[in-house]
């Protein structure tokens, strides 16, 4: 098999607070994020939303410790997969490839390459495939090997979706329980699923099988709990004036509250490390929501992170496909019939998911704002009362 490589795949944070605004940049720099009738405009208008608004996100960011601790957590549940593999007689080198920031999925590639890596498993760290995350990392890997080919390791693998793994499925059914445990009455405990939501056009129009194991793998998670506790599913991080996935978590925490709900456990679905969507969107925010609700008990499962249930899950996941016949990348998109990796090619006004949420607020405000500027001359901050 020659020497063996494993590429984890996640959108990246900025490090530290004055990273915030190039991380920006690069953010919505990206079509996929921001899609625009020109693109010509793309460059121009991701330099806007970044100037105006890094202070904003700095602000955010600092209530979450000064910057995102993903790249961290990432390269430490990296060496852990390392270590784990090793122990079960597979020696492979681990390369983290981000989006938007350091290190950048081409600084990933390029190392493998110079590894001389003859076997890579890619292994995208967002158990449900979406068309804007795992799709979106992927058709970036295709790009780069197409512009490249000799950074292409002459035989690799993908794994597009793995959230029905028993082992990641048993991590998060730790967790949660770590969390009931805490109440005098843990099987009366409401568990409440909260996943990054997508615009709803993504699965009626583009196939995207996102919400469908979003729903089986919450399913299979009170499967594996195997616990008599009522427990709820809703969507967060929606941005823009499209219609995402629902119900929103905002909407279903207060329907809980107002239905008398006192003990809650947040489990963050779709989520396999800390960052501002855990630790700021629900750890502060929806923390806000449900007390105002009358959720007077507010508490959260941890994101699986370094969990060993969770490592050993991801293990199992890289020597499953080792042993499997290789899938490509051109093969994801047959998996589902009306599946296709990437919404239609048309432009629509919008954003897509954003790899930080509040940075996906900001942006969508930043480019209404732009946009009514350049037809009516009046600001939006200013209409809405913001300035």
């Amino acid at each position: 098999m020659g020497r063996v490589g494993v590429l984890l795949l996640n959108l990246g944070g900025p490090d530290k607070l004055e990273d915030v605004g190039p991380f920006l940049y690069n953010l919505f720099s990206d079509p996929e994020i921001i899609r625009l009738p020109f693109r010509w405009m793309q460059k121009p208008l991701a330099w806007f939303i970044a100037t105006r608004r890094a202070k904003t996100s700095q602000e955010n960011y600092k209530h979450i410790g000064g910057g995102s601790p993903l790249r961290r957590i990432t390269e430490e549940q990296g060496e852990a997969l390392k270590k784990q593999l090793s122990d079960l007689g597979q020696e492979a080198n681990i390369y983290v490839g981000m989006r938007y920031w350091h290190p950048y999925t081409e600084e990933a590639i390029a190392l493998l390459a110079q590894d001389k890596i003859e076997k890579l498993v890619i292994l995208p760290l967002y158990p449900q495939f979406s068309i804007s995350t795992s799709g979106s990392s992927f058709r970036l890997l295709e790009k780069l090997w197409r512009e490249n080919p000799k950074l292409q390791p002459p035989s690799y693998t993908v794994i597009p979706s793995w959230y029905k793994q028993s082992g990641y499925l048993q991590s998060m059914a730790a967790l949660i329980t770590e969390k009931l445990e805490q109440y005098a009455n843990p099987d009366q405990v409401h568990i409440f699923f909260s996943a990054h939501g997508v615009p709803k056009s993504y699965v009626k129009e583009a196939g995207d099988p996102y919400q469908q194991e979003i729903e089986e793998c919450t399913d299979l998670i009170m499967q594996t709990l195997n616990r008599p506790n009522p427990h709820t599913l809703a969507y967060q991080s929606r941005v823009g004036p499209v219609e995402w996935l629902q119900p929103y978590t905002e909407d279903a925490l207060k329907e809980l509250g107002a239905q008398g709900v006192k003990d809650l456990v947040v489990v963050p679905l779709s989520f396999v490390s800390e960052h501002i969507e855990t630790l700021q969107e629900i750890d502060i925010e929806y923390r806000e929501v449900a007390e105002e609700a009358g959720i007077d008990n507010f508490r959260r499962a941890a994101a699986p992170n370094t969990h060993p249930v969770f490592i050993k899950a991801l293990a199992d996941l890289v020597l499953d496909a080792l042993q499997q016949p290789d899938l490509k990348l051109s093969q994801v998109t047959q998996m589902k019939k009306r599946v296709r990796m990437y919404p239609q090619e048309r432009w629509e006004w919008g954003l897509t998911t954003s790899a930080e949420v509040w940075n996906g607020r900001i942006a969508m405000l930043g480019f209404i704002a732009l946009i009514i500027e350049l037809v009516t001359g009046k600001g939006l901050l200013h209409m809405i009362g913001l300035l």
